[in-house]
């Protein structure tokens, strides 16, 4: 069982308040198929645990396999710096099988973002360094594939089934907050 060798910071993408009791860490890639099944079970699990879970994204393209997960990591890179990560992360999990460029374009004109500035940053892959670290600090932690999560630290070894994930979160929250 790994353990997640880079710490959550400010640079993370990051939803749920920094005091909650659980952290859970995906380790995703915007064109794999496993981790667009996960999306909605991540989803739930957020609102079932609400405040007591924050959740950090962190980019895995696995980019022999997937040659359209580095430009969508780009482009949520590049939603993020204009402050609309999230709305683009959603995006692409919800639109994920029409994953490529028309598609990253849409989705920046839907969040009003310049497709001119998207093209460029893209095209001199500007956010290629965050993408980098993360991707390379999930390999130090011993990420292998994705989906990939860490619940306070270590990997979850289960499945990223919604009660396989309730059972793994439960036993970190406080006993008076676990129902």
């Amino acid at each position: 069982m790994g353990t997640l060798k880079n710490p959550v910071t400010q640079d993370d993408h990051i939803l749920g308040p920094a005091n909650a009791p659980v952290t859970l860490v995906e380790y995703g890639d915007y064109e794999c198929p496993y981790c667009g099944a996960a999306y909605p079970i991540v989803n739930q699990v957020l609102q079932c645990f609400g405040p007591k879970l924050r959740y950090v994204f962190r980019h895995f393209p696995l980019t022999q396999v997937h040659p359209n997960a580095e430009p969508a990591a780009e482009s949520a890179e590049f939603a993020g710096a204009h402050k609309r990560f999230w709305e683009m992360h959603n995006g692409l999990y919800e639109n994920q099988d029409r994953l490529g460029p028309p598609l990253l374009f849409e989705l920046a004109e839907a969040l009003g973002l310049p497709q001119s500035e998207l093209r460029i940053s893209i095209a001199t892959e500007k956010y290629a360094p965050k993408i980098k670290s993360d991707f390379l600090g999930g390999v130090r932690s011993g990420v292998n594939g994705t989906p990939s999560f860490f619940v306070n630290g270590r990997q979850h070894e289960g499945s990223f089934e919604f009660a396989d994930f309730v059972s793994a979160i439960k036993p970190h929250l406080p006993a008076s907050t676990r129902s």
